[in-house]
């Protein structure tokens, strides 16, 4: 960028203008600084309506390859459903922008490939994977503690993620494709170790489980280090939003995740409030990714996961959903690291 680019805002173009698209819309405008909101791409023109309020001075296109010729966006935020992302990654990596991609990558390993080949054509780092949970306050605490083996070291991991309901659309292979993704990444981040082998078991069936669903489930999972992991997944719980994770070092327990706040007695109970979803368990990590995103890009770089992180997570993605559905264990057969990613 030149000198000119670098004292104005980043121009972002929000690709996908729904439940995740809308909340980022709201957090460019009101709470990220250097940047702004000038295009919001999305076939269905309510949507894109309701998000332009909170977006002034943006316009709304129906196709990311009308903002790009428009010369709209200086860098794309993607928020459609996995299945949609390579379709605005090709023509956003062709010409030369910054993107920050929503989980997952794509959502299968093939796909993946395809964006690593494209990206790598490009010769530079132009996508950041929104596994937001690597900007957590927490999480960055425990990754501290394991990184400095203040307790020893890490022995095992104790992971849950809880929801207290889902949508209609949620569909079985949701629980790994669409949940423990997000372990998937954030586990090999914490124990500085990748995944080497991983099952999944079913546990009795929930009784308030739709008849769709088949769960909860716990995710097994070995590292290459020798660090165990298990996680329970479990998305019919009702109370709240919940993610938890406890890690046993050496000489010490360090627990993540709990609820803060007000604490109630009152009537012979005491209690804390709990989240109800992921935009206030996980608010300060979106407002630090994005930001941390916006600050890099503007500097030509990535400031999180890159592509080939989203790769090794299709990866395991693909394995999840095979256990899942069998419930026999999986190797994890992930290609030598390219020089482009290393």
């Amino acid at each position: 960028m030149t000198e000119s680019d670098l004292t104005r805002d980043f121009r972002v173009g929000v690709v996908g203008a729904g439940m995740m698209g809308a909340d980022h819309i709201k957090r460019i405008t009101s709470t990220i600084s250097g940047a702004r909101v000038t295009a919001i791409v999305d076939p269905d023109e309510t949507r894109v309506a309701a998000a332009l309020e909170n977006a002034p001075g943006a316009i709304g296109y129906s196709r990311i390859e009308d903002a790009l010729e428009a010369d709209a966006v200086d860098g794309v935020l993607i928020a459609t459903p996995g299945f949609l992302h390579e379709a605005v990654l090709l023509p956003s990596l062709a010409a030369g922008l910054p993107i920050l991609c929503e989980k997952p990558l794509t959502p299968d390993p093939e796909s993946s490939w395809r964006i690593l080949e494209a990206e790598q054509a490009t010769g530079r780092h132009l996508i950041q994977v929104g596994f937001m949970r690597r900007f957590d306050p927490e999480y960055r605490q425990l990754r501290e503690l394991v990184e400095t083996e203040q307790a020893g070291e890490l022995l095992m991991l104790r992971c849950a993620h809880r929801n207290p309901a889902v949508p209609e659309s949620y569909v079985q292979e949701m629980l790994i494709t669409d949940s423990v993704v997000h372990e998937f990444d954030v586990v090999p981040w914490l124990a500085g170790s990748p995944i080497v082998s991983l099952e999944v078991k079913h546990a009795r069936r929930n009784r308030l489980t739709p008849e769709r669903l088949k769960e909860p489930i716990l995710v097994l999972m070995e590292l290459e280090n020798g660090t165990l992991v298990d996680l329970e997944m479990n998305v019919s719980i009702q109370f709240g939003y919940q993610v938890t994770t406890e890690a046993v070092f050496d000489s010490g327990i360090a627990r993540i995740g709990e609820a803060h706040g007000l604490q109630l007695w009152h009537q012979g109970r005491s209690g804390l409030a709990e989240h109800a979803d992921f935009t206030t368990r996980f608010a300060a990590a979106y407002d630090n990714q994005v930001q941390a995103w916006v600050d890099a890009a503007r500097q030509g770089t990535i400031a999180g996961p890159s592509a080939w992180d989203g790769y090794k997570v299709a990866v395991a993605c693909q394995e999840g959903v095979a256990s899942l559905l069998d419930g026999r264990p999986r190797t994890l057969d992930i290609p030598d690291t390219p020089e482009f990613y290393r």
